[in-house]
């Protein structure tokens, strides 16, 4: 090809795509040979490079929703999530959030609650004198104030069902393979536990130190209990065994100072009347009875639990006492 030649074919692609590439403006310019008119050119060019989207007037169902709380806040959303309207059985409103009207029970007050695991083999010693270890300096610092003791007891004996569920919940998660329930067995006794604590704290009022108590006893626990649970579930489960016998005897020794009349008999809070169905007229006493009750039946669970697994047996073949509390 002769460079006259090529310089008119250059001459003629830079006249046709330049003003496509090159032009600063919007829209195209036409080229004299497309035979297509500039508004349509334009419109093309503003469809095919313009970064900027049409402008859609949002519906009524895209805009942001208000609803409004049980205590009269407003909650604005654009997901439309309205909070459920629950009511009692007699129609009042429900005015609980840590809990709902299904999740209330009659607690089962007959067991018995000064059966005790013997403990025998060298895991159930260790297991058995470990919760004794732990248990003298909490006994030292509160004595007979039983309030702020079951505030802490509380606040500890919601840790081993929630690292339990948790731990067994990702193991199900890595094998392909059902719980047998034990997960939702777990967290069940972990609720319970943080509705006592709940319950307890309408009535106590903790001071600073001994929020910063608490504090520190959780996060050492937690950290604690998990690593045992990894290292040998039978033993974690026989740690809170003897953990919730424990328990069971410093509520025995709750309800003898409020019989005698030590610590005063005050009402029932509201929230334990609904968790546990009691009668209206419901005292401290009977909070504590229930609790009492509640305790025992986590013991049996975690030493039932770790017998499975002493005798050569998975939780998952076994199927959990679900809602056995």
């Amino acid at each position: 090809m002769s460079q006259s030649t090529a310089t008119k074919v250059s001459r003629l692609v830079l006249g046709q795509l330049g003003p496509r590439f090159l032009s600063n403006t919007t829209g195209f310019s036409r080229p004299a040979t497309t035979g297509m008119s500039s508004a349509k050119f334009a419109s093309y060019g503003v469809r095919g490079w313009s970064a900027s989207a049409p402008s859609v007037k949002p519906s009524e169902e895209d805009k942001p929703k208000a609803f409004a709380t049980e205590d009269g806040k407003l909650i604005v959303s654009y997901w439309g999530v309205a909070p459920p309207k629950i009511t009692k059985e007699d129609g009042t409103a429900w005015k609980w959030n840590c809990f709902r009207p299904w999740e209330s029970y009659t607690p089962d007050v007959s067991i018995d609650v000064k059966k005790h695991h013997k403990p025998e083999t060298t895991m159930d010693k260790f297991a058995y004198w470990t919760v004794q270890v732990l248990k003298y300096p909490t006994y030292l610092f509160f004595q007979r104030r039983h309030m702020c003791h079951a505030v802490l007891l509380e606040t500890v004996a919601a840790v081993p069902g929630m690292v339990g569920g948790m731990l067994l919940h990702c193991k199900s998660l890595r094998r392909f393979e059902q719980s047998g329930g034990w997960i939702k067995a777990l967290l069940e006794e972990a609720e319970n536990e943080r509705m006592h604590l709940m319950t307890f704290i309408e009535i106590a009022k903790p001071k600073w130190y001994e929020r910063a108590l608490v504090f520190a006893v959780q996060g050492g626990f937690f950290n604690a209990y998990f690593l045992a649970y990894l290292a040998s579930p039978k033993l974690a489960h026989r740690i809170v065994g003897y953990l919730e016998e424990e328990a069971v005897n410093s509520y025995s020794e709750f309800l003898k100072d409020l019989d005698n009349g030590s610590f005063e008999n005050a009402p029932a809070p509201a929230i334990a009347i609904d968790y546990w169905r009691l009668p209206p007229n419901s005292t401290l006493r009977d909070v504590v009875f229930v609790i009492r009750a509640d305790e025992a039946h986590h013991r049996d669970l975690n030493h039932y639990a770790s017998d499975i697994q002493c005798q050569g047996q998975e939780l998952k073949d076994t199927p959990a006492p679900i809602g056995y509390h």
